[in-house]
């Protein structure tokens, strides 16, 4: 690169372009610029020479047509080592541009207006930028191109220090930003403009686009690489909004387990606690305090508590934070911690502790879950329903109201544990966990042993129908009270039957809850 003695600027989201302009003028370049950019900068009392000035051409169509135009594409474009480039520029009077400050069109902000019409979607998507951003990145050894106001005072302290001059690493690094920039809004159109008209909730393309957060120590296993990404383009949510205030880095499986964790915990209002081993709840609960939640929780599986991960759902006090100090856990995370919960956290160095914002708003990518297949990827809506709208009691006893809330609670809890999933409650706790077994009946057996001798008297929630009766009786011979369950068997009428046989209540809820 050259000196810098021409840039031109055509923003929309003008924050901070007067100061940009106003030091690459003080630098000695000449500005160009466009529209409401150049009546900004005018007023701003930055001399600025309009677009229309250069090319010898007026903006046009309503401001569709301002800088397509061979003078300004042969000024980025011109290799200034080239000679023919450079003899073919003089010829044709096309002075050279040495920097592009440009930012487009709120497509996707415009998208989301309620109500939005189509044209005005259309008339939001930009032309000129893209392909100014794109001639500029493309010859990037000669030409600085500027895609967000993040970027104005270290390209003017580059610029500053090297005497108009930047150095061609950091001019590759800006081309770099411009051609995700430009990749990332020619995606979010296309995305957008697939599902028009379409019948279908899910869109017929993908256009994926994510950022590196972060290198990870290595993934699932120590001979995995791994890094941490977020969707690009949109804010933070979930866990790579979430903060980390004390503790060693996250690994690939603490991320897991912590997804699997903040999933579950949202289901709840009241005070609650879950404790996740390998993206299985070994205990949940809820209770009067957090304190209370966490205690009940853990007395599920006080074994497979050592080394997990909890997630509450409110603000962690002292005594909640005195309870859980006395166990070694990998990760928690909350909504946030009074200073005296911080204080005790900060003696266990190595405990991670996490805060994430409870109850935000999904939008987007975030009502989507996707799982990688080779050659491919399934898509699919995330499962924010409860339950069915034919929820009904199909036994002849009906469960109490003590048995309706711990069969709710535990249906919550089921919805998070892997496929087959049963789950036995009382008390708002979990008692026994049974998870990824092949057969349900097995489920039924390992939530019984876990539950081993406290299963007499409780609920059991399970995440799909029992193909047969011989689950309903292991659930019997426990001591099992009320049941809830999708139902659809072909064998409902049977399972129904032992269920009357053991006067057991049972409802069908109408909806399955299969998590693989």
């Amino acid at each position: 690169m050259k000196r810098i003695q021409r840039a031109l600027i055509s923003v929309f989201d003008k924050t901070g372009v007067v100061e940009f302009a106003r030091g690459l003028a003080d630098l000695g370049a000449e500005v160009i610029s466009t529209g409401g950019t150049s009546r900004l900068l005018t007023s701003a009392g930055v001399p600025v020479r309009e677009v229309s000035n250069l090319t010898g051409f007026p903006e046009i169509l309503d401001g569709r047509v301002k800088t397509l135009h061979p003078r300004i594409a042969g000024g980025l474009l011109a290799i200034r080592e080239n000679s023919e480039h450079m003899e073919q520029a003089a010829q044709n009077k096309i002075p050279l541009i040495d920097l592009v400050c440009v930012n487009l069109y709120p497509f996707v902000e415009t998208t989301r207006k309620p109500g939005v019409h189509l044209d005005e979607v259309i008339e939001n998507i930009d032309i000129g930028g893209p392909t100014l951003i794109r001639a500029a990145a493309k010859n990037f050894q000669d030409v600085a191109v500027v895609t967000s106001p993040d970027d104005y005072m270290p390209v003017l302290q580059a610029l500053k220090t090297g005497n108009g001059i930047m150095d061609r690493q950091s001019l590759f690094e800006l081309s770099l930003k411009a051609f995700v920039c430009t990749a990332r809004y020619d995606g979010q159109i296309a995305q957008y403009l697939s599902q028009v008209g379409e019948e279908s909730h899910l869109p017929p393309n993908v256009f994926m686009d994510f950022v590196k957060i972060s290198d990870l120590r290595y993934g699932e296993n120590p001979h995995q690489r791994a890094s941490f990404y977020k969707w690009g383009g949109q804010p933070a949510h979930g866990l790579t909004a979430a903060k980390q205030l004390q503790g060693k880095d996250l690994s690939y499986n603490n991320i897991v387990d912590l997804e699997a964790a903040w999933n579950l915990i949202r289901e709840f209002q009241n005070p609650a606690c879950c404790i996740i081993k390998h993206t299985n709840p070994s205990g949940a609960a809820i209770g009067q305090s957090l304190r209370e939640a966490y205690l009940k929780a853990y007395e599920t599986d006080s074994a497979a508590a050592f080394g997990s991960i909890i997630a509450l759902n409110g603000l962690v006090d002292r005594d909640t934070a005195t309870e859980l100090a006395k166990l070694f856990v990998e990760a928690i995370i909350a909504p946030g911690y009074q200073p005296e919960a911080l204080s005790i956290f900060s003696s266990k160095k190595n405990l991670r502790v996490l805060t994430a914002v409870f109850g935000e708003s999904v939008r987007d990518w975030a009502r989507y879950e996707m799982k990688r297949v080779t050659g491919g990827i399934l898509l699919q809506e995330v499962d924010e329903a409860l339950l069915g709208e034919e929820s009904r009691i199909v036994t002849t006893r009906r469960p109490t109201d003590e048995e309706q809330r711990d069969l709710h609670f535990a249906w919550k809890v089921a919805k998070h544990v892997k496929s087959n999933a049963i789950v036995l409650a009382r008390d708002g706790r979990t008692v026994g966990v049974g998870a990824g077994q092949m057969s349900r009946v097995d489920s039924v057996k390992l939530s019984v042993q876990k539950a081993h001798p406290t299963a007499k008297g409780t609920v059991l929630a399970s995440d799909a129908f029992f193909p047969f009766r011989d689950g309903v009786d292991e659930a019997a011979k426990a001591g099992v009270t009320a049941i809830i369950q999708p139902g659809g068997s072909v064998r409902d009428a049977e399972v129904i039957q032992a269920a009357e046989e053991h006067l057991i209540a049972m409802i069908f809820t109408g909806l399955r809850h299969f998590k693989h």
